[in-house]
């Protein structure tokens, strides 16, 4: 199975930026973690990153016929994307949305995703190892 995993903008100052919510960690450690737990999941997986909206409509148009999945976390964009939630509708993948902190606990404005529909699932809370759940989750899925 071939995975893409996309961030979206400010993943990449993990254990820079809040750091009660997001923890200490960096965005190297985070990358390190998702490819040592593939590699044991026998999944061969990319990771992009980006803070801007149209290179993660890039990445996901660009995953079509090459990835059998993606795993996006689209930070901010989750909430008002209607672009990214177009161009995850318009590939036909099984795609999970991951959030590291709980996103239901946090300000109001955060409780809504507008990208969640196009997605077979959403993991929020479970820190990095959300991106693990995932992983297992699409494993799962190639299997029906």
């Amino acid at each position: 199975m071939r995975l893409l995993v996309i961030n979206g903008p400010n993943i990449n100052f993990l254990g820079i930026r809040e750091k009660t919510i997001y923890g200490s960690k960096d965005y190297n450690y985070l990358c390190n973690y998702i490819k040592q737990e593939a590699e044991k999941l026998q999944v061969d997986v990319d990771i992009v990153q980006s803070n801007i909206e149209g290179e993660i409509i890039n990445f996901i148009q660009g995953s079509y016929g090459k990835y059998d999945g993606i795993i996006i976390n689209p930070g901010a964009y989750t909430h008002y994307s209607i672009a990214i939630y177009d161009a995850l509708m318009s590939v036909d993948i099984d795609i999970i949305e991951v959030h590291i902190s709980n996103v239901h606990k946090r300000e109001e404005f955060r409780r809504k995703s507008v990208t969640a529909p196009a997605c077979k699932g959403q993991l929020c809370g479970f820190g990095f190892y959300g991106y693990i759940m995932a992983m297992m989750a699409l494993l799962e899925a190639a299997k029906s």
